[in-house]
């Protein structure tokens, strides 16, 4: 076991604890309306709650979108801060999941995309983070526009490589549990979308829950790498490593390379992704043997 297997858990416990908090900020500051409300008004002549209570009296401007806590100071500032630091871990997830791969002898077109698919996405929180959406509106749907549908593809490529990759009974139910989060997060979605582009004060309620709910199940998603990266190790980033520069010296590398056998390593033995570091087996193909 390493410490990288804090790296995910962190990642999720970080986010939704922190967009929760500028949640309740907004919310104290009379930038956001409950979540629990579905009253809304056309117009608001004056707000009669007092500070540090909720909104009386809602608009379609109250609306609790994910995006809308985080407008104005001082919650536009730790909204700031969370999209940085999570784009940021989301990058080193990525990476390391990317090097876990390669390192199981699986490296193919699908870990690639994978990667670059989380990049994007982390690329788009920091748009989304740093462009508020009542300030800078367009660079701020350009971002979301980019996080969202980045965020559901790398977690559906990543739901066929944790097939891919599975070696016991655990794998695959690791792997049974992150399909049922991507389809969840997939019909959220999907939802939050249909309803948005509506006017109706009850839809985009919805839209509003639905973004939460996505958020959530996403960050939830990105913390179930805890149970492979307890076996990243140092040699795990040099395969991810070895390889590209291998691409990059011109070597052609087939989908089912044995990574760590094109880099000398042919005695390694492939851990399994839930497993110990320590529960290894050799991987006896005909070419190893003939090379002992």
């Amino acid at each position: 076991m390493t410490a990288w297997i804090i790296l995910p858990v962190s990642l999720a416990a970080f986010s939704i604890t922190g967009i929760w908090i500028v949640y309740a900020m907004a919310l104290m500051n009379h930038h956001v309306c409950p979540v629990e409300n579905w009253s809304y008004n056309v117009t608001c002549t004056e707000e009669t709650a007092k500070l540090g209570f909720p909104k009386t009296c809602c608009t379609i401007q109250d609306i609790p979108l994910i995006s809308k806590c985080g407008s104005f100071p001082p919650e536009s500032c730790l909204f700031s801060l969370i999209g940085n630091v999570g784009a940021f871990m989301v990058v080193l997830v990525c990476l390391l999941r990317y090097a876990q791969i390669i390192e199981h002898r699986n490296h193919c077109w699908l870990n690639t995309s994978g990667l670059v698919s989380g990049c994007t996405n982390a690329v788009g929180l920091v748009m989304v983070g740093n462009f508020q959406v009542d300030h800078a509106k367009t660079l701020h749907y350009v971002g979301a526009g980019v996080a969202f549908p980045a965020g559901i593809l790398f977690v559906c490529l990543q739901c066929l490589l944790t097939y891919r990759v599975a070696a016991t009974a655990l794998d695959y139910w690791m792997a049974h549990v992150r399909v049922a989060l991507a389809t969840g997060a997939l019909i959220t979605l999907v939802l939050s979308g249909i309803f948005f582009i509506h006017e109706s004060f009850v839809l985009q309620h919805a839209a509003a829950i639905c973004e939460w709910v996505f958020t959530i199940v996403i960050l939830v998603f990105y913390g179930t790498f805890t149970y492979e990266f307890g076996t990243v190790t140092t040699e795990t980033m040099l395969a991810g490593l070895q390889l590209n520069l291998l691409h990059g010296s011109g070597i052609m590398i087939g989908d089912d390379v044995q990574a760590d056998t094109l880099v000398g390593a042919t005695t390694k033995g492939l851990k399994s992704p839930g497993g110990s570091s320590t529960s290894t087996h050799l991987n006896c193909t005909p070419e190893n043997i003939s090379m002992l």
